[in-house]
C-alpha cells in the first residue's frame, strides 16, 4: 500500500516537472504534511527527482586534490607517486600549478638555453 493517493502523486509529478527545484520539493512537503526526505522519496521512485549538481564557490566542478596532482604529474610526464605528498598543499596553490603546467605543454623546445626549457 503506497503513502500517497494517485491524486496525490499525480499532482506532486506535476508540480515537479513543472518547475524542478528544491522549492517545490519544500512546498509540496508544506501543503501534503509530509518531509521532504518522503516527497524526494516518491518523486524517486516515480523516476522524475533529479538531484541538484554541487558546484563549487567558484561555480566549477568539485575536483579532490589528489586529482589536481595526477593532473600535474601527467603535463609533466611523470608518475604521480613522485609527486606524493604534493596534494598536502593549498587547493589554489595547487589549480595554480596545474595551469603552469599546462601552459608549459604548449611551449616549444629551447636546445640554446642550458639546461633546455
Amino acid at each position: 500500500m503506497s503513502n500517497y493517493s494517485e491524486e496525490e502523486t499525480n499532482m506532486m509529478v506535476g508540480a515537479y516537472l513543472d518547475q524542478p527545484t528544491r522549492e517545490t520539493v519544500d512546498k509540496l512537503a508544506e501543503k501534503l504534511n509530509r518531509s521532504t526526505k518522503s516527497i524526494i522519496g516518491k518523486l524517486s521512485r516515480e523516476g522524475v527527482y533529479r538531484r541538484e549538481v554541487y558546484v563549487s564557490k567558484t561555480g566549477e566542478s568539485p575536483i579532490t586534490k589528489v586529482e589536481i596532482v595526477n593532473n600535474i604529474s601527467e603535463g609533466l610526464g611523470i608518475e604521480s607517486r613522485s609527486l606524493a605528498g604534493l596534494e598536502k598543499s593549498p587547493k589554489a596553490a595547487l589549480r595554480n600549478l596545474e595551469k603552469a603546467v599546462a601552459g608549459l605543454q604548449g611551449l616549444t623546445q629551447h636546445t640554446d638555453y642550458p639546461g633546455g626549457l
